[in-house]
């Protein structure tokens, strides 16, 4: 009796063609015995270190505190350091910007706000005072409004000259 070749025509050194071959022995491996090994036959499963149902006599429940403690408590805790104490704000800077937004209504207040922010970005180098975000947010739009109010102008200048030698050709 012979066993069929296995698939992928490649010869199995395990497999005899002699129809009588002793089953392999559990206890050995690779010719030496297997040592016996103690444990449980589910490694997964749950150690019971009180077999018996109670713990020995004076030993608390697992997972209680032993009679006659108070329960455990939070461990003590040192006085924190808070929050640091706010830091002071420029009022130039907040000036600055309030300016520079109130002259999106009228014009003239936003190259004031610019120049203020420039002043208040100064104090706060000198000083360490807070606000220095709203100098420069005061510094961009006052220029920004500014350059549209020069723009305006400029506008407004050709639009007259325009108008003028329009008029002049014109007779009447």
């Amino acid at each position: 009796m012979t066993n069929p070749p296995p698939p992928g025509n490649w010869s199995d050194p395990t497999w005899s063609a002699q129809p009588s071959s002793p089953a392999p022995d559990p206890t050995l491996v690779a010719g030496h015995p297997v040592p016996a090994q103690p444990g449980p036959t589910d490694p997964y499963a749950p150690v019971d270190p009180y077999a018996g149902g109670q713990p020995p006599v004076g030993q608390p429940m697992p997972g209680y505190a032993p009679p006659g403690y108070p329960p455990p408590g939070y461990p003590p805790q040192y006085p924190g350091y808070g929050y640091p104490p706010a830091q002071k704000t420029n009022g130039m800077a907040i000036a600055a910007l309030v300016l520079a937004l109130v002259g999106f209504a009228s014009c003239i207040t936003a190259p004031v706000g610019a120049i203020l922010g420039h002043v208040a970005q100064k104090q706060i180098r000198l000083t360490g005072e807070g606000g220095a975000g709203m100098a420069k947010a005061a510094i961009i739009i006052g220029w920004i409004l500014t350059g549209l109010l020069g723009l305006l102008l400029v506008g407004y200048v050709v639009a007259i000259i325009i108008a003028i030698a329009t008029s002049n050709n014109s007779s009447y």
